[in-house]
């Protein structure tokens, strides 16, 4: 959760104090209605930019694939096919600036650079892996919708 959505799920919830004494009033919301009015759904909130990472294409393979320990970024290149050099080293980029993975780089020639988790990273990756194993689960129903829709 961004600074500013913080901010502003604090207040309400201290206007939520007063409010249960009568001194203001407040509708009556659950806390994920309240995260929902100040987060993803602003336009200028930064938690959008770190669900874009998450979430894309290659964003959800490399955590998935980083599960299982510590690559190489050439063995992630070949785990996860179709992907560009460049591709990949962008998402590695946004991925370890928003502090899901580590990058150590090796001072030897040729260079050696590998990747890992961070504890936030086996967090997000743990939620990642639930959708991907539900998609799995889920994908004989999602590709009869697809033919049925297309017929």
């Amino acid at each position: 959760m961004c600074r500013l959505c913080f901010i502003k799920l604090a207040l309400k919830l201290t206007f939520s104090k007063y409010a249960q004494k009568g001194k203001y009033k407040m509708s009556a919301s659950t806390l994920s209605q309240q995260l929902r009015d100040g987060n993803l759904f602003a336009e200028q909130c930064p938690s959008r930019e770190v669900l874009k990472h998450v979430t894309s294409r290659w964003g959800v393979l490399i955590l998935v694939a980083l599960r299982d320990g510590t690559h190489r970024f050439s063995d992630l290149r070949r785990k996860m096919g179709g992907v560009s050099e460049k591709m990949l080293a962008q998402s590695l980029q946004a991925l370890e600036q928003d502090g899901f993975i580590n990058r150590v780089s090796y001072p030897v020639v040729p260079p050696h650079v590998e990747y890992s988790l961070t504890p936030l990273g086996e967090q997000v990756s743990d939620k990642v892996a639930a959708l991907a194993d539900w998609i799995e689960l889920n994908l004989p129903q999602v590709l009869a919708q697809r033919e049925e829709r297309a017929a």
